[in-house]
């Protein structure tokens, strides 16, 4: 693997290495562009009126589990645990740290996961209001989440930020809604001016019987995603993502349209990380010597 854009990252000052492969420190150049691009898709949602959500990268277990995220992604999820023991049980453990041994068998499950998506919570906090409106509900939302794929690719973090529109409605309303995003996502992107292509896409479904539901999952065309050139010698990589997820959240969370008829869901997903990556990887590490319409779109000056 060509690791050159990683050590370029690394030698300018952009990422800090923090000795886990995918948990990078983060530059205030860096995050001077991500603050740029979250502005700029503020501005891109402005007609959604929606109702504003940001959330920890922590949800709660039992939230999780009902989620059936670890049916589908058991390989990706990380879980929070903590030492709860007296004052000998810490004795131990100190003992156990001085003398190079396995100290994290007695910690006990704190009732909360890492957050997978940003999207997560949200379903079941629309669920509990009752049925929807008539013209459904929309919800832009952000988070810090997290997925155990540990690499050398820059531009696949362990932790990342994921900011997401959300619609909940009727069939009409979230097909039209996920229609609409996928243009307003190519303009925004060619807007940074960024190569791209558009393909359909599935979700990274665990074991033999993942392998099924991803095809499934391809061939009614539930996901999309914007590919875009950013690390050495591999394919594009995915910055945005079109979801259509019919009437799953809706049925596990029992979420109701106005009519009483179940309601379907849909999103747009922005990775964070991956955009400011993309934007250095074409534009290069000096913001000042960017092109004008891509300074002007990320109010950078």
């Amino acid at each position: 693997m060509d690791t050159g854009f990683r050590e370029r990252l690394i030698a300018e000052g952009i990422l800090f290495q923090t000795g886990v492969d995918g948990v990078w420190g983060r530059s205030g150049v860096f995050e001077r562009i991500h603050d740029g691009i979250e502005q700029a898709i503020t501005r891109a949602g402005l007609d959604q009126q929606a109702e504003v959500m940001r959330f920890p990268p922590a949800m709660a277990q039992a939230v999780f589990e009902k989620s059936g995220y670890m049916k589908n992604f058991p390989q990706l999820a990380g879980t929070v645990h903590c030492f709860c023991g007296d004052e000998r049980a810490h004795r131990t453990l100190l003992g156990q740290i001085e003398r190079g041994e396995d100290w994290l068998q007695d910690q006990q499950p704190a009732d909360l996961v890492l957050t997978p998506a940003a999207c997560y919570p949200v379903y079941p906090i629309v669920a509990k209001r009752g049925v929807l409106a008539d013209d459904g509900h929309v919800v832009d939302v952000a988070s810090y989440c997290f997925r155990h794929e540990p690499s050398l690719e820059p531009t696949r973090f362990q932790m990342f930020r994921m900011r997401e529109y959300v619609r909940i409605g009727t069939a009409e309303q979230v097909i039209a809604f996920r229609e609409t995003w996928m243009e307003r996502g190519q303009a925004f992107v060619a807007a940074l001016e960024l190569p791209f292509e558009l393909e359909v896409a599935n979700d990274p479904f665990f074991g033999r019987g993942g392998k099924l539901m991803a095809e499934a999952q391809r061939a009614q065309a539930l996901k999309f995603e914007l590919l875009i050139p950013v690390n050495d010698g591999l394919e594009a990589t995915a910055c945005l993502s079109f979801n259509y997820h019919m009437t799953y959240f809706a049925d596990t969370w029992g979420i109701k349209t106005a009519d009483g008829e179940q309601a379907q869901t849909a999103c747009v997903g922005f990775g964070m990380e991956r955009l400011v990556l993309a934007l250095m990887r074409h534009h290069g590490f000096d913001i000042a010597a960017w092109p004008a319409g891509v300074r002007d779109t990320l109010e950078l000056g």
